[in-house]
C-alpha cells in the first residue's frame, strides 16, 4: 500500500511562465498555483472573482424575474419562477460532469502531469458537445410533463412552457460556459470567467429590457435574452482557451474522447451530477406544494430564492475555491497544506455567511418590494426569508466539506449524504407535514431540516477522510 496520494509518472514543467508559441517572448500567467505561498492569500484571490462571478450569474434569471415582475406581471412572474427546478434538473447534471472534469484537471495541473492535463482538457470539450445534443432534446421532451406533475396552475402554465422550449433550444450557451470556466477554475484562473460572465450578464439585462420594454414581449422575450447572452459568453470562453497557450489550452484537432480521461471524470462527477439532478428534482416536489398555494405564494417563492441565491454566494465560492486547492495540494502530495486550506475555507464562509444572513433577515420587506409592488407576493417572500436566513450557517459545514472531500477525488459519499439528507429525508418531511394538514411555513423548513442532516453526516465524514487521519497515529489510508 502506498503512503501517499497516487500520482502519475509525468513529465514535470519547469516552475517558469509560460513562453508563446513563437517561442522566446513571455506571456503574463494567468494560472494560479495553489500548492505554495500564503494560503488566505490564495483563498481570496480564488474566491473573490468567482463570488463576482456568481453575483453576475445570478443576475440572468434574477434580472428576468425582476422584468416580468415589474413590467409584465404577477403570473408571469410566477411562471418564470416556477421553471426553476427543471431547468436545475438538466443544468445540474450537466455541472456535475463538469466539476468532475475540474477535479481531475486540476489534480494533474497540481502534479505538473502536462500530457493527462491536455488529454483531460480535450475530453471534455467532447463530452460537452455530446451532452449538449442530448440536454437540448431530453429538455424539450420533458417540458409539459414536469410542469402538469408540479401540478402548475392553468393561468401559468403555458407561459412556463414557452420560457422553457426557448431556454432548452439555447441550453448549450450555459453548457460551454461551464466547461470553460470550469477548466480555468482548475488551474486558479477565476478572472476570465468573471469577466465574460460580467458581459454576458450585462447584455442579458439590456436585452431583457429590449424585448419587454421596445418589442412589447413578456416570458419569451426574456427567455430569448437569457439564452443570447449565455450563448455570448460561452463563445468568448472558448476563444480564449483556443488561444491559450499553456498546456490547457482547446487544440481542435485534439478534441477526442480518451479513455482513461473519460473514466476519471465519470467516476468523479457522476456522483455530483447525480446529486445535482436528484437534488433539483426534489425541488419539483417543492415547488409542487407551492404551486397549491396560488400564484402568489409561487411568485414569493420565486423572488425569495432569487435572494436566497445572492445571500449565498460566499460559501459557494469558497467551496469552489476548496475543491481547487485541495485538488492542486492532494495532486502536489501536501496534505497538512490541503487541510489547513480547508479550515480556513470553513471560517471565511462562516463569517461572510453570517454577515450576509443578518442583514437579508432584516432588510426582508424592501428587499421583496423591489422585485413586486404586490402586498401578496411581498409577505409570502418576507416570511420564507425570515424562517430559512436563521440556519445559513449550517450551510457553510455541508458545502465547504462536501467541496474539499470531491478534491481529493472522494466524490461518492457526499452525494450519497446529499441526496440522503436534500432528497430522501425531505420528501419524507413534506408528506408528513402534508398528511397533517400544514401550511407554506412547515414547507418553507423543508429546507433547514434538510441543511441540518446534511451537515452533521458530512462532518463525521471528513473527520474520517484520508485527508483528516493522513499522517496521524500511522494512518495513511483513507476511510471506509
Amino acid at each position: 500500500m502506498h503512503s501517499g496520494p497516487y500520482i502519475p509518472e509525468v513529465r514535470r514543467r519547469p516552475g517558469k511562465p509560460a513562453e508563446s508559441a513563437k517561442g522566446g517572448g513571455k506571456v503574463a500567467r494567468t494560472d494560479l498555483d495553489m500548492t505554495e505561498g500564503n494560503i488566505w492569500m490564495h483563498m481570496l484571490h480564488f474566491s473573490i472573482p468567482m463570488a463576482i462571478g456568481l453575483l453576475f450569474q445570478q443576475l440572468y434569471n434574477t434580472v428576468d424575474t425582476l422584468v416580468v415582475g415589474q413590467f409584465v406581471g404577477q403570473h408571469a412572474q410566477a411562471a418564470v419562477g416556477s421553471t426553476g427546478p427543471i431547468i436545475n434538473t438538466i443544468v445540474g447534471f450537466c455541472a456535475g460532469l463538469a466539476t468532475g472534469a475540474s477535479v481531475v484537471i486540476s489534480q494533474r495541473y497540481g502534479a505538473h502531469d502536462d500530457e493527462g492535463l491536455g488529454k483531460a482538457v480535450h475530453t471534455t470539450v467532447a463530452l460537452t458537445f455530446l451532452i449538449s445534443l442530448i440536454a437540448t432534446g431530453i429538455g424539450q421532451l420533458i417540458i409539459m410533463p414536469m410542469l402538469r406533475f408540479m401540478q402548475t396552475p392553468d393561468d401559468v402554465i403555458n407561459e412556463s412552457r414557452l420560457y422553457l422550449s426557448i431556454y432548452f433550444a439555447g441550453i448549450s450557451g450555459i453548457l460551454f460556459y461551464n466547461l470553460g470556466s470550469g477548466i480555468l477554475r482548475a488551474v486558479g484562473d477565476s478572472r476570465r470567467p468573471l469577466i465574460f460572465l460580467v458581459i454576458s450578464a450585462l447584455l442579458n439585462t439590456v436585452l431583457d429590457l429590449l424585448f419587454v420594454l421596445v418589442f412589447h414581449k413578456g416570458v419569451d422575450g426574456v427567455a430569448y435574452a437569457t439564452i443570447l447572452s449565455q450563448i455570448l459568453s460561452a463563445l468568448l470562453i472558448l476563444l480564449t482557451l483556443t488561444r491559450e497557450k499553456g498546456n490547457y489550452g482547446i487544440r481542435w484537432r485534439k478534441v477526442r474522447i480518451d479513455r482513461h480521461s473519460l473514466s476519471m471524470i465519470l467516476k468523479l462527477g457522476l456522483p455530483s451530477s447525480i446529486q445535482a439532478a436528484i437534488t433539483s428534482f426534489s425541488n419539483v416536489f417543492v415547488q409542487s406544494y407551492i404551486n397549491y398555494f396560488g400564484s402568489a405564494c409561487m411568485a414569493g417563492y420565486g423572488v425569495y430564492g432569487k435572494i436566497d441565491a445572492f445571500a449565498l454566494i460566499p460559501v459557494q465560492s469558497i467551496s469552489m475555491s476548496s475543491t481547487t486547492f485541495v485538488g492542486q495540494n492532494w495532486g502536489a502530495q501536501k496534505i497538512p497544506r490541503a487541510r489547513e486550506g480547508v479550515q480556513k475555507a470553513v471560517l471565511m464562509s462562516l463569517v461572510s455567511t453570517t454577515v450576509l444572513g443578518v442583514i437579508v433577515f432584516v432588510l426582508a420587506e424592501p428587499l421583496m418590494g423591489f422585485f413586486s409592488p404586490k402586498q401578496e407576493v411581498i409577505d409570502y417572500g418576507v416570511s420564507f426569508i425570515r424562517i430559512v436566513t436563521p440556519f445559513y450557517i449550517m450551510i457553510c459545514f455541508n458545502q465547504i466539506y462536501a467541496g474539499a472531500l470531491r478534491g481529493i477525488g472522494d466524490a461518492t459519499m457526499p452525494t450519497v449524504i446529499m441526496l440522503a439528507s436534500f432528497v430522501a429525508f425531505r420528501q419524507v418531511y413534506l408528506a408528513v407535514t402534508k398528511a397533517l394538514g400544514a401550511g407554506f411555513v412547515a414547507v418553507a423548513l423543508a429546507y433547514p431540516v434538510g441543511w441540518i442532516l446534511c451537515s452533521t453526516l458530512l462532518i463525521i465524514r471528513y473527520a474520517r477522510s484520508k485527508l483528516v487521519t493522513y499522517g496521524k497515529a500511522g494512518t495513511n489510508e483513507p476511510a471506509s
